[in-house]
């Protein structure tokens, strides 16, 4: 196990890297505990749970809305918790999304610890402080920057997943190498095979890895004032768009997303043709698309709501090279032309 510290404005949480969930109950050592979880996480690792009481709240992204934070508000109440009370969230991203906005928001804030049980989460919902819920469709549009005290990230959970649940999480990290670690990525290409195969060494470095990028950006800059934090959505402004319109999984969308964008990069005359190829090829290579039919006009009017626009420009992250981003404005009607 390792331990990392993310220290930033909204507060401190400890990253125990490699940790099992077995020892989570070393960590409950003060105040009410509650976990909430789902179904599904529930039955496949609840003899690993710390003794506490269990919400169940519903899987998918239908559930990612302020009525399952009503709900949660509602048992927080009848529990009788207090701001010296620990919630865990032990799920993937919606369970701890929904999870850490209520606690965020419940009595202006209570103590807060996240164990994400999918690949995805481990690597960008559970990390970074931004919790959140949808509305309308739209993605995360309700929510705050809060960091939890505790995110614990153990490795054999993974085991249980799908191979299409561990390719979102592969797209996330392939991001956090095209943006910020151009050794990541060339490892990503010699050895994605292995980490994907769930070998020990190689699924451990590349999360790890992962990490290091999300919370050193996160740390210069939590609640994106100098754009720093921005750098964390490749592919997303339009991933997240295609997610709301076609339906794919998050996963999906971004591969998508992100290499539109790098070609939007080579288009601007910014980043190697030679580089938007090979994010291309890695991104197949894991089994992630790479290209979609679409109604164009439909993923234009999800870029409009999105949270990143000011009014006809919206702030794009685009590559100069593997390792290396930037952020520009792009106006919207040049982006509709572009598609």
């Amino acid at each position: 196990m390792r331990i990392m510290q993310l220290d930033a404005p909204s507060g401190t949480c400890t990253l125990a890297v490699g940790e099992s969930l077995a020892n989570l109950a070393s960590y409950c050592t003060s105040g009410k505990t509650v976990i909430v979880t789902d179904n599904n996480v529930r039955r496949l690792h609840a003899n690993k749970f710390p003794k506490a009481e269990i919400i169940e709240i519903e899987r998918g992204e239908d559930a990612k809305t302020l009525a399952t934070v009503h709900q949660l508000y509602e048992k927080f109440l009848e529990l009788e918790l207090d701001r010296s009370s620990l919630v865990i969230a032990i799920g993937g991203g919606i369970v701890c999304d929904v999870t850490a906005f209520a606690a965020s928001t419940y009595l202006r804030g209570m103590r807060l610890a996240l164990v994400p049980t999918t690949l995805l989460a481990q690597v960008d919902a559970s990390v970074g402080g931004k919790n959140g819920v949808n509305f309308k469709g739209y993605k995360n549009l309700i929510g705050t920057i809060r960091q939890p005290e505790l995110c614990l990230f153990d490795f054999d959970l993974l085991k249980t997943l799908s191979q299409q649940e561990l390719r979102n999480g592969f797209a996330e990290i392939v991001k956090c190498g095209a943006i910020a670690d151009a050794n990541l990525f060339a490892y990503l290409e010699q050895h994605h095979s292995e980490a994907f195969s769930h070998k020990k060494t190689a699924i451990e470095k590349v999360v790890y890895d992962s990490l290091v990028v999300k919370t050193d950006i996160v740390a210069k800059d939590e609640r994106e004032e100098s754009g720093e934090r921005m750098k964390l959505n490749f592919g997303h402004t339009l991933g997240h768009a295609i997610e709301k319109t076609i339906g794919l999984p998050h996963g999906e969308a971004i591969s998508i997303g992100m290499v539109a964008v790098a070609n939007l990069s080579v288009a601007k005359g910014l980043l190697s043709n030679k580089d938007a190829e090979r994010i291309e090829s890695l991104l197949k290579k894991i089994g992630l698309p790479t290209k979609l039919d679409y109604d164009k006009s439909k993923v234009i009017d999800a870029v409009r709501k999105d949270k990143k626009r000011r009014e006809d420009d919206i702030n794009f992250v685009l590559l100069e090279k593997i390792g290396k981003a930037k952020i520009e404005k792009i106006n919207i009607n040049e982006l509709e032309g572009i598609l």
